[in-house]
């Protein structure tokens, strides 16, 4: 059976439900499509205020995502291989925040051309300490099982309470795909020795954003993170 297949996937394939994707192309494609994972408290709406555009412009036909929202990380990963497979040419995968983590799980069984991992949240319990500290009361409820709330000191962009999946992070992304770790220091979501971990994990070190919060693609400075991710993606393909 071939690995990108896994047995668990074979007995108890994955339901199938309606994506929200959301599109926009550049005039002349020159550069290979990037879709966008946010985590399930926001949607893919998130990404269309300044990324999904911007991204265009830059020549990458941009691709957003909204994930299902029942805390199964193998559902969300099998979304996003579903959708990337079904784009014309190879494609990078980027998420944000637990979007992240669905995107560490998705390319271990989907090829992508890179990966970027941004204010990833693939340390669940490390999050969840951290929101404990900045909101006990949205937080508590995931620590038994619930829902994570986040409140207005922790994110800019308003989202919905959603499950916190596990991720134990122990296979190896398939054809060995750059990646890119980026964050900001001073986001009240995922703590700076978290960035470190996580970059650490895939050979490298965070591309870090000081002053900004967990919402890069949407707080003020937006264009910073996304030209970085954009510039390096250039040198990473043509390398």
């Amino acid at each position: 059976m071939s690995t990108l297949l896994r047995y668990e996937d074979w007995i108890n394939p994955v339901r199938r439900v309606r994506r929200e994707l959301l599109t926009v192309l550049p005039d002349e494609a020159s550069e290979p499509p990037v879709l966008f994972v946010p985590g399930p408290a926001f949607t893919a709406g998130v990404f269309a205020e300044h990324w999904l555009g911007h991204t265009a412009g830059r020549g990458f036909p941009a691709h957003a995502l909204t994930a299902r929202d029942n805390g199964d990380l193998r559902a969300y990963a099998h979304d996003v291989v579903q959708t990337a497979a079904a784009l014309p040419r190879q494609a990078v995968l980027i998420g944000h925040g637990v979007g992240a983590m669905i995107v560490a799980r998705a390319v271990t069984r989907y090829p992508a051309r890179a990966a970027v991992l941004v204010s990833p949240v693939l340390d669940r319990w490390t999050t969840l300490r951290q929101a404990l500290t900045v909101n006990p009361a949205g937080a508590l409820p995931a620590i038994f099982g619930g829902r994570l709330r986040l409140n207005a000191r922790q994110v800019a962009t308003a989202t919905k309470p959603a499950k916190l999946p596990s991720y134990r992070g122990a296979e190896e992304p398939v054809g060995a795909p750059p990646v890119l770790v980026v964050g900001s220091p001073d986001d009240r979501v995922v703590p700076r020795a978290s960035l470190d971990r996580t970059a650490s994990r895939y050979g490298g070190a965070p591309l870090l954003f000081p002053g900004m919060g967990h919402d890069l693609m949407t707080g003020e400075g937006w264009t910073e993170p996304i030209d970085a991710i954009l510039d390096w993606l250039g040198k990473e393909l043509t390398a």
